[in-house]
């Protein structure tokens, strides 16, 4: 363990090295002719990497995942820096991100008072719906690029919040204008039937309680499992 002195010291350290990679003199060509949207493909795979590791991994395991996470802001930050606006660095980062959380718990950080989990849970929607007075519609903020099974999970939770009936059907006008063009009938889509079958099953997941991005996650580790212990063995003569 570090104390705050060793923290901050390795904190800068990482930078340090980021910085040497991205030098103009010396530093490494492939760190250099990276973007934030090049490297979005490596930030997916280290993140999932750290749920894989969270969920099925050792202590070292989450120790070297989470660090891998961290490069990957720390990089992303001295890109940023980097650039010709130089639109934030890796101490905006950080302080955002602190002021927000102090913003978020005012229970702690504040003179609120939190009962129980509820009142937690309702101090922070609180705090965040001030935050986010700009947001049109309730489903604003929900990422596009989450898993299909855990975006659907998050827009229904989001739906339940904010009272709104349920949505039954097709989802716009302009998706039946685009199948009518197409001489398709949504309606008779088998794969988009499919689909609709499975959000009922991710709504009722939801209702009860489960995490269904995680819970198919761990079904397929133990499938993976027993096709493992049954595969052919292939052992040298």
């Amino acid at each position: 363990m570090h104390d705050d002195t060793g923290l901050e010291a390795e904190v800068r350290e990482l930078s340090g090295v980021v910085e040497a990679l991205l030098a103009d003199q010396g530093g490494c060509e492939w760190n250099r002719s990276q973007t934030h949207e090049s490297l979005v493909t490596y930030l997916v795979e280290e993140c999932a990497e750290l749920v894989e590791a969270i969920e099925d991994g050792t202590v070292d395991d989450r120790r070297e995942e989470l660090g891998d996470v961290l490069y990957q802001v720390v990089l992303h930050a001295a890109i940023a820096a980097r650039g010709s606006d130089g639109a934030f660095d890796l101490a905006d980062v950080v302080r955002d991100v602190r002021l927000k959380t102090v913003r978020r718990h005012p229970h702690v950080f504040g003179g609120e008072a939190a009962a129980d989990v509820d009142d937690i849970v309702r101090l922070w929607n609180a705090a965040k719906a001030v935050e986010k007075a700009s947001r049109s519609s309730a489903y604003d903020g929900v990422p596009r690029g989450l898993p299909a099974l855990s975006r659907a999970q998050k827009l229904e939770g989001r739906r339940v919040a904010a009272g709104a009936p349920q949505a039954i059907g097709r989802a716009a006008d302009a998706d039946a204008e685009a199948d009518d063009e197409a001489g398709a009938d949504a309606a008779a889509d088998a794969e988009l039937a499919w689909g609709r079958d499975l959000l009922d099953v991710v709504d009722r997941a939801g209702r009860d309680g489960i995490d269904a991005e995680r819970a198919l996650r761990r079904a397929v580790r133990e499938r993976e499992a027993l096709l493992r212990a049954v595969e052919p063995r292939h052992d040298d003569d």
